[in-house]
């Protein structure tokens, strides 16, 4: 299982903007696990939302913001009307008089005040899909670092919001090898990983899916099946291993970096060189 990569949790924020936004909310913890933070929340209105990362914030009045980080195993569901019984364990349950949000196993479900917000955004990286994120603030950490460039696009305190289908592919479509050490990114080199993210990430927002294939290696284009994958969407090598290239045929690799699965191709992803 993966956990959720950025775009869901952008996904969410405006999801839950359009449920709740400007309403108050009646909020309880079926589960009893976070009774107490719900208790605070309940008659109380939201708001605004906003996602960093894969971070999920509702802001709620009297300055308290909810902060739910989904991990492996989280998962939220909504709904119109009057909520169903509750089923399983449910860690919060939100409803107003038009619809319902149930939260199922998440990592963290917190109430956070507006100091402990500014520590979590700190101890994170720009974000690709937030307009307030700053680029170089993230190459200041890969430019001094010898640790392999997906290692680093995955850490959280250096990119948010990446994870490991983004990275992945992000990296084949530059030319790269995910073994690249950092510093040896050129500034140039990461400007253009950066606008290929925003770019990759804001149409996964869009659709709700991750596609990374460009219109020449489609299946329409080549004459080959569609991918069949749980995670859905056309790539390129994320998950394929062993399995023709879609630009040169090679097979595509895989291994591990800091304890994670890692695919490339080992004749596109060349330093510095785009396979197209």
């Amino acid at each position: 299982m993966l956990v959720p990569e950025g775009h869901t949790i952008h996904r969410l924020a405006a999801r839950h903007a359009e449920l709740f936004g400007g309403d108050k909310v009646l909020a309880a913890s079926p589960q009893g696990r976070f009774a107490e933070g719900a208790a605070r929340i309940s008659g109380t209105v939201l708001d605004s939302t906003e996602a960093y990362g894969k971070h999920l914030l509702h802001h709620y009045a009297d300055e308290l913001t909810l902060h739910v980080h989904l991990g492996l195993y989280g998962k939220v569901t909504d709904g119109d009307g009057e909520p169903p019984e509750p089923v399983g364990q449910i860690r919060l349950r939100m409803s107003s008089d038009r619809h319902w949000l149930d939260l199922r196993g998440p990592t963290a479900c917190e109430l956070l005040t507006p100091p402990e917000v500014a520590v979590l955004r700190a101890r994170l990286g720009p974000d690709p899909l937030r307009a307030d994120a700053d680029p170089q603030r993230a190459y200041a950490r890969i430019s001094r670092s010898s640790t392999p460039l997906a290692a680093l696009l995955l850490d959280q305190s250096v990119v948010a919001g990446t994870g490991l289908i983004f990275v992945t592919e992000a990296l084949f479509r530059a030319g790269l090898s995910p073994t690249l050490p950092g510093r040896s990114l050129t500034r140039t080199g990461w400007q253009a990983i950066w606008a290929d993210l925003v770019e990759l990430m804001t149409l996964a927002v869009a659709t709700g899916r991750i596609d990374t294939v460009r219109p020449a290696h489609l299946p329409e284009a080549m004459g080959r099946p569609a991918r069949v994958d749980r995670h859905g969407g056309e790539v390129y090598v994320y998950r394929r291993p062993g399995q023709p290239c879609h630009v040169c045929g090679t097979p595509v690799s895989r291994g591990t970096i800091a304890a994670r699965n890692l695919y490339w191709c080992p004749r596109c992803q060349v330093q510095g060189r785009a396979p197209y």
